[in-house]
Protein backbone atom coordinates (compact mmCIF):
# COMPACT_ATOMS: atom_id res chain seq x y z
CA UNK A 1 0.00 0.00 0.00
CA UNK A 2 1.23 3.49 -0.86
CA UNK A 3 0.60 6.61 1.18
CA UNK A 4 -1.41 8.19 -1.65
CA UNK A 5 -3.86 5.26 -1.68
CA UNK A 6 -5.66 6.65 1.35
CA UNK A 7 -7.13 9.88 2.62
CA UNK A 8 -5.93 11.01 6.06
CA UNK A 9 -7.31 13.01 8.96
CA UNK A 10 -6.37 16.63 9.51
CA UNK A 11 -4.93 15.95 12.98
CA UNK A 12 -1.33 15.69 11.76
CA UNK A 13 -1.48 18.94 9.79
CA UNK A 14 -3.05 20.61 12.82
CA UNK A 15 -0.09 19.44 14.92
CA UNK A 16 2.36 20.78 12.32
CA UNK A 17 0.63 24.15 12.31
CA UNK A 18 0.64 24.33 16.12
CA UNK A 19 4.34 23.46 16.13
CA UNK A 20 5.07 26.27 13.68
CA UNK A 21 2.95 28.77 15.57
CA UNK A 22 4.95 28.06 18.73
CA UNK A 23 7.94 29.30 16.73
CA UNK A 24 6.21 32.49 15.69
CA UNK A 25 5.09 31.34 12.24
CA UNK A 26 1.76 32.41 10.81
CA UNK A 27 -0.70 29.58 10.07
CA UNK A 28 -1.35 30.94 6.57
CA UNK A 29 2.37 30.66 5.78
CA UNK A 30 2.49 27.03 6.93
CA UNK A 31 -0.67 26.16 4.96
CA UNK A 32 0.33 28.04 1.78
CA UNK A 33 -0.60 26.21 -1.45
CA UNK A 34 -2.07 23.26 0.49
CA UNK A 35 -5.67 24.25 -0.38
CA UNK A 36 -6.32 24.40 3.38
CA UNK A 37 -7.28 27.21 5.73
CA UNK A 38 -6.74 27.24 9.47
CA UNK A 39 -10.51 26.91 10.04
CA UNK A 40 -10.49 23.62 8.08
CA UNK A 41 -8.33 21.99 10.73
CA UNK A 42 -11.09 22.32 13.32
CA UNK A 43 -13.42 20.22 11.15
CA UNK A 44 -13.12 16.64 12.43
CA UNK A 45 -14.85 15.30 9.32
CA UNK A 46 -12.38 16.75 6.82
CA UNK A 47 -10.05 14.28 5.09
CA UNK A 48 -6.88 15.27 3.25
CA UNK A 49 -4.84 13.97 0.36
CA UNK A 50 -1.28 12.95 1.16
CA UNK A 51 -0.09 15.71 -1.19
CA UNK A 52 -1.69 18.34 1.06
CA UNK A 53 0.22 17.18 4.12
CA UNK A 54 3.44 16.99 2.08
CA UNK A 55 2.91 20.61 1.05
CA UNK A 56 2.56 21.67 4.71
CA UNK A 57 5.66 19.69 5.66
CA UNK A 58 7.65 21.47 2.96
CA UNK A 59 6.43 24.89 4.12
CA UNK A 60 7.35 24.14 7.74
CA UNK A 61 10.80 22.87 6.78
CA UNK A 62 11.60 25.93 4.67
CA UNK A 63 10.44 28.24 7.46
CA UNK A 64 12.31 26.51 10.30
CA UNK A 65 15.50 25.31 8.54
CA UNK A 66 16.53 23.23 11.56
CA UNK A 67 18.55 20.01 11.48
CA UNK A 68 16.69 17.12 13.05
CA UNK A 69 13.36 18.95 12.74
CA UNK A 70 11.49 15.73 11.99
CA UNK A 71 12.77 14.15 15.20
CA UNK A 72 11.52 17.05 17.28
CA UNK A 73 8.14 17.13 15.54
CA UNK A 74 7.78 13.34 15.81
CA UNK A 75 8.01 13.55 19.59
CA UNK A 76 4.76 15.57 19.57
CA UNK A 77 2.69 12.60 18.39
CA UNK A 78 1.13 10.39 21.06
CA UNK A 79 -1.55 7.70 21.09
CA UNK A 80 -4.30 10.34 21.42
CA UNK A 81 -3.14 11.88 18.11
CA UNK A 82 -4.29 8.75 16.27
CA UNK A 83 -7.89 8.44 17.43
CA UNK A 84 -9.39 4.95 17.27
CA UNK A 85 -6.12 3.43 16.07
CA UNK A 86 -4.34 4.70 19.18
CA UNK A 87 -7.15 3.57 21.46
CA UNK A 88 -6.94 0.10 19.92
CA UNK A 89 -3.24 -0.12 20.74
CA UNK A 90 -3.52 0.67 24.45
CA UNK A 91 -6.58 -1.62 24.74
CA UNK A 92 -4.73 -4.66 23.32
CA UNK A 93 -3.94 -7.61 25.59
CA UNK A 94 -0.18 -7.77 24.96
CA UNK A 95 2.57 -5.78 23.31
CA UNK A 96 2.59 -8.31 20.46
CA UNK A 97 -1.15 -7.85 19.91
CA UNK A 98 -0.76 -4.09 19.92
CA UNK A 99 2.06 -4.27 17.37
CA UNK A 100 0.04 -6.58 15.10
CA UNK A 101 -2.93 -4.19 15.21
CA UNK A 102 -0.64 -1.22 14.57
CA UNK A 103 0.93 -2.74 11.45
CA UNK A 104 -2.43 -3.96 10.13
CA UNK A 105 -3.94 -0.49 10.17
CA UNK A 106 -0.88 1.64 9.33
CA UNK A 107 -2.83 3.57 6.61
CA UNK A 108 -4.89 5.15 9.41
CA UNK A 109 -1.77 6.84 10.78
CA UNK A 110 0.14 9.81 9.37
CA UNK A 111 3.15 7.74 8.32
CA UNK A 112 4.69 8.16 4.89
CA UNK A 113 7.31 5.42 5.38
CA UNK A 114 6.54 1.83 4.47
CA UNK A 115 6.62 0.21 7.91
CA UNK A 116 7.14 -3.50 8.59
CA UNK A 117 8.25 -5.65 11.49
CA UNK A 118 9.87 -9.02 12.10
CA UNK A 119 12.04 -11.11 14.38
CA UNK A 120 15.79 -10.66 14.09
CA UNK A 121 17.43 -13.21 16.38
CA UNK A 122 16.65 -12.20 19.94
CA UNK A 123 15.31 -8.85 18.77
CA UNK A 124 12.09 -7.68 17.16
CA UNK A 125 12.83 -4.94 14.64
CA UNK A 126 10.44 -2.44 13.09
CA UNK A 127 11.86 -0.97 9.88
CA UNK A 128 10.91 2.25 8.12
CA UNK A 129 11.45 2.35 4.35
CA UNK A 130 11.87 5.94 3.18
CA UNK A 131 9.15 7.29 0.87
CA UNK A 132 9.98 8.29 -2.69
CA UNK A 133 9.78 12.06 -2.27
CA UNK A 134 12.16 15.01 -2.42
CA UNK A 135 15.29 14.14 -0.37
CA UNK A 136 14.98 16.91 2.23
CA UNK A 137 11.31 16.10 2.82
CA UNK A 138 12.13 12.40 2.84
CA UNK A 139 14.58 12.94 5.69
CA UNK A 140 12.00 14.87 7.70
CA UNK A 141 9.34 12.18 7.17
CA UNK A 142 11.68 9.35 8.18
CA UNK A 143 12.73 11.23 11.31
CA UNK A 144 9.13 12.03 12.19
CA UNK A 145 7.81 8.50 11.61
CA UNK A 146 10.58 6.81 13.61
CA UNK A 147 10.48 9.31 16.48
CA UNK A 148 6.68 9.16 16.68
CA UNK A 149 6.79 5.36 16.75
CA UNK A 150 9.40 5.34 19.51
CA UNK A 151 7.25 7.57 21.70
CA UNK A 152 4.10 5.59 20.89
CA UNK A 153 5.77 2.32 21.87
CA UNK A 154 6.84 3.75 25.21
CA UNK A 155 3.42 5.25 25.93
CA UNK A 156 1.52 2.12 24.90
CA UNK A 157 3.74 -0.55 26.44
CA UNK A 158 4.52 1.16 29.72
CA UNK A 159 7.55 1.59 32.01
CA UNK A 160 8.88 -1.94 31.43
CA UNK A 161 9.43 -1.23 27.73
CA UNK A 162 12.79 0.01 26.46
CA UNK A 163 14.32 0.09 23.02
CA UNK A 164 17.53 -1.82 22.41
CA UNK A 165 18.45 0.06 19.24
CA UNK A 166 17.28 3.11 17.31
CA UNK A 167 18.90 3.63 13.89
CA UNK A 168 18.68 6.22 11.13
CA UNK A 169 20.41 6.06 7.76
CA UNK A 170 21.23 9.76 7.55
CA UNK A 171 23.32 11.97 9.80
CA UNK A 172 22.17 15.00 11.80
CA UNK A 173 23.91 17.68 13.81
CA UNK A 174 24.67 16.32 17.26
CA UNK A 175 24.40 17.97 20.64
CA UNK A 176 20.89 19.37 20.22
CA UNK A 177 18.46 19.27 23.13
CA UNK A 178 15.90 17.12 21.34
CA UNK A 179 18.41 14.24 21.22
CA UNK A 180 18.25 14.08 24.99
CA UNK A 181 14.46 14.04 24.73
CA UNK A 182 14.65 11.03 22.45
CA UNK A 183 16.98 9.31 24.88
CA UNK A 184 14.54 9.81 27.74
CA UNK A 185 11.55 8.52 25.78
CA UNK A 186 13.07 5.64 23.82
CA UNK A 187 15.64 4.57 26.38
CA UNK A 188 18.49 4.51 23.88
CA UNK A 189 20.46 7.12 21.94
CA UNK A 190 19.77 7.17 18.17
CA UNK A 191 22.52 5.84 15.89
CA UNK A 192 23.05 7.88 12.73
CA UNK A 193 24.57 6.77 9.42
CA UNK A 194 23.18 3.24 9.85
CA UNK A 195 22.22 0.80 7.09
CA UNK A 196 18.49 1.18 7.75
CA UNK A 197 15.89 3.17 9.67
CA UNK A 198 14.71 0.97 12.52
CA UNK A 199 13.59 0.47 16.11
CA UNK A 200 14.60 -2.77 17.86
CA UNK A 201 13.69 -4.28 21.22
CA UNK A 202 14.00 -7.59 23.07
CA UNK A 203 11.57 -10.10 21.56
CA UNK A 204 10.50 -11.15 25.07
CA UNK A 205 8.79 -7.77 25.43
CA UNK A 206 6.18 -8.91 22.91
CA UNK A 207 4.66 -10.93 25.76
CA UNK A 208 4.18 -7.88 28.01
CA UNK A 209 0.62 -7.66 29.35
CA UNK A 210 -0.78 -4.17 28.83
CA UNK A 211 -2.28 -2.45 31.90
CA UNK A 212 -5.29 -1.00 30.06
CA UNK A 213 -6.21 -4.15 28.13
CA UNK A 214 -9.91 -4.38 27.32
CA UNK A 215 -11.14 -7.04 24.87
CA UNK A 216 -14.45 -5.27 24.26
CA UNK A 217 -12.77 -1.95 23.47
CA UNK A 218 -10.13 -3.49 21.19
CA UNK A 219 -12.79 -5.43 19.26
CA UNK A 220 -14.80 -2.24 18.81
CA UNK A 221 -11.68 -0.39 17.63
CA UNK A 222 -10.78 -3.12 15.14
CA UNK A 223 -14.24 -3.00 13.55
CA UNK A 224 -14.16 0.79 13.43
CA UNK A 225 -10.65 0.78 11.92
CA UNK A 226 -11.73 -1.66 9.21
CA UNK A 227 -14.67 0.57 8.30
CA UNK A 228 -12.50 3.68 8.36
CA UNK A 229 -9.89 2.02 6.12
CA UNK A 230 -12.57 1.16 3.58
CA UNK A 231 -13.97 4.69 3.66
CA UNK A 232 -10.62 6.43 3.42
CA UNK A 233 -9.31 4.32 0.56
CA UNK A 234 -9.17 6.85 -2.23
CA UNK A 235 -11.57 6.03 -5.05
CA UNK A 236 -9.31 7.49 -7.71
CA UNK A 237 -8.75 6.83 -11.36
CA UNK A 238 -5.30 5.90 -12.63
CA UNK A 239 -4.69 9.47 -13.74
CA UNK A 240 -5.36 10.80 -10.24
CA UNK A 241 -3.04 8.22 -8.67
CA UNK A 242 -0.37 9.22 -11.18
CA UNK A 243 -0.84 12.92 -10.40
CA UNK A 244 -0.29 12.23 -6.69
CA UNK A 245 2.78 10.11 -7.42
CA UNK A 246 4.33 12.74 -9.69
CA UNK A 247 3.59 15.52 -7.20
CA UNK A 248 5.34 13.57 -4.44
CA UNK A 249 8.42 12.69 -6.50
CA UNK A 250 11.63 14.69 -5.95
CA UNK A 251 11.48 17.95 -7.92
CA UNK A 252 14.87 17.34 -9.51
CA UNK A 253 14.35 13.65 -10.25
CA UNK A 254 11.32 13.39 -12.53
CA UNK A 255 10.30 9.73 -12.90
CA UNK A 256 9.74 8.24 -16.34
CA UNK A 257 6.76 6.10 -17.30
CA UNK A 258 8.36 2.73 -16.37
CA UNK A 259 9.29 4.08 -12.92
CA UNK A 260 5.76 5.39 -12.39
CA UNK A 261 4.26 2.09 -13.50
CA UNK A 262 6.38 0.16 -11.01
CA UNK A 263 5.42 2.55 -8.21
CA UNK A 264 1.73 2.05 -8.99
CA UNK A 265 2.12 -1.72 -9.27
CA UNK A 266 1.30 -1.81 -13.00
CA UNK A 267 3.05 -2.85 -16.19
CA UNK A 268 4.03 -0.14 -18.67
CA UNK A 269 1.35 -1.32 -21.12
CA UNK A 270 -1.38 -1.40 -18.48
CA UNK A 271 -0.55 2.12 -17.29
CA UNK A 272 -0.60 3.44 -20.86
CA UNK A 273 -3.89 1.69 -21.61
CA UNK A 274 -5.63 2.93 -18.46
CA UNK A 275 -4.51 6.49 -19.07
CA UNK A 276 -5.68 6.27 -22.68
CA UNK A 277 -9.08 5.02 -21.47
CA UNK A 278 -9.30 8.15 -19.28
CA UNK A 279 -8.39 10.39 -22.22
CA UNK A 280 -4.99 11.46 -20.91
CA UNK A 281 -1.35 10.48 -21.40
CA UNK A 282 1.71 10.29 -19.19
CA UNK A 283 3.23 13.27 -20.99
CA UNK A 284 0.10 15.37 -20.45
CA UNK A 285 -0.06 14.62 -16.72
CA UNK A 286 3.67 15.19 -16.28
CA UNK A 287 3.38 18.60 -17.94
CA UNK A 288 0.37 19.43 -15.75
CA UNK A 289 2.14 18.54 -12.50
CA UNK A 290 5.49 20.06 -13.46
CA UNK A 291 3.79 23.23 -14.62
CA UNK A 292 1.93 23.56 -11.32
CA UNK A 293 5.16 22.99 -9.38
CA UNK A 294 6.91 25.64 -11.46
CA UNK A 295 4.18 28.18 -10.76
CA UNK A 296 4.31 27.45 -7.03
CA UNK A 297 8.04 28.19 -7.07
CA UNK A 298 7.55 31.29 -9.21
CA UNK A 299 5.17 32.66 -6.56
CA UNK A 300 8.10 32.66 -4.11
CA UNK A 301 9.75 36.02 -4.75
CA UNK A 302 12.88 35.02 -2.84
CA UNK A 303 13.83 32.55 -5.60
CA UNK A 304 15.49 33.65 -8.81
CA UNK A 305 14.56 31.99 -12.10
CA UNK A 306 17.97 30.31 -12.12
CA UNK A 307 17.36 28.88 -8.63
CA UNK A 308 13.94 27.60 -9.70
CA UNK A 309 15.44 25.94 -12.76
CA UNK A 310 18.04 24.25 -10.55
CA UNK A 311 15.46 23.07 -8.00
CA UNK A 312 13.40 21.51 -10.78
CA UNK A 313 16.38 19.61 -12.12
CA UNK A 314 17.01 21.55 -15.33
CA UNK A 315 20.59 21.88 -16.51
CA UNK A 316 20.26 25.64 -16.98
CA UNK A 317 17.76 28.50 -17.13
CA UNK A 318 17.41 28.18 -20.89
CA UNK A 319 16.17 24.58 -20.62
CA UNK A 320 13.67 25.56 -17.94
CA UNK A 321 12.43 28.49 -20.03
CA UNK A 322 11.88 26.25 -23.05
CA UNK A 323 9.94 23.73 -20.96
CA UNK A 324 7.83 26.48 -19.38
CA UNK A 325 6.96 27.87 -22.80
CA UNK A 326 5.80 24.40 -23.88
CA UNK A 327 3.58 24.17 -20.80
CA UNK A 328 2.06 27.65 -20.83
CA UNK A 329 3.03 29.39 -24.08
CA UNK A 330 4.87 32.23 -22.31
CA UNK A 331 8.27 32.75 -20.71
CA UNK A 332 8.61 32.04 -16.98
CA UNK A 333 9.35 35.73 -16.35
CA UNK A 334 5.82 36.51 -17.56
CA UNK A 335 4.42 33.47 -15.78
CA UNK A 336 5.85 34.80 -12.53
CA UNK A 337 3.44 37.76 -12.60
CA UNK A 338 0.51 35.39 -13.03
CA UNK A 339 1.78 33.12 -10.25
CA UNK A 340 2.10 36.11 -7.89
CA UNK A 341 -1.40 37.20 -8.74
CA UNK A 342 -2.73 33.71 -8.06
CA UNK A 343 -0.93 33.57 -4.72
CA UNK A 344 -2.45 36.86 -3.67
Amino acid sequence: MNFWDFKRSSASVRLLVEFGQERGLDAARILARSRLKEADLADLAIELDASQELCVVGNLMRACRQPGLGLEVGMRYNFASYGLWGLGLISSATAGDALALALRFIPLTFAFCRISGGLDGEMYTVTFEAPDVEPAIQRFLVERDVAAASRLMKETLGPEFALSRFTLQHNVERGAGWLEGLLRVGGVRPEFGATCNSLSFDRQLLNLRLPQANPVTVAMCERACEELMARRRARLGTGDYLRQYLAAAPLNMTPDLPQAARALGLSDRTLKRRLQDEGVSYRMLLAEVRGRQANELLADETLSLTQIAERMGFSDLSSFSQAYKRWFGVAPSLGRYGARGGAA
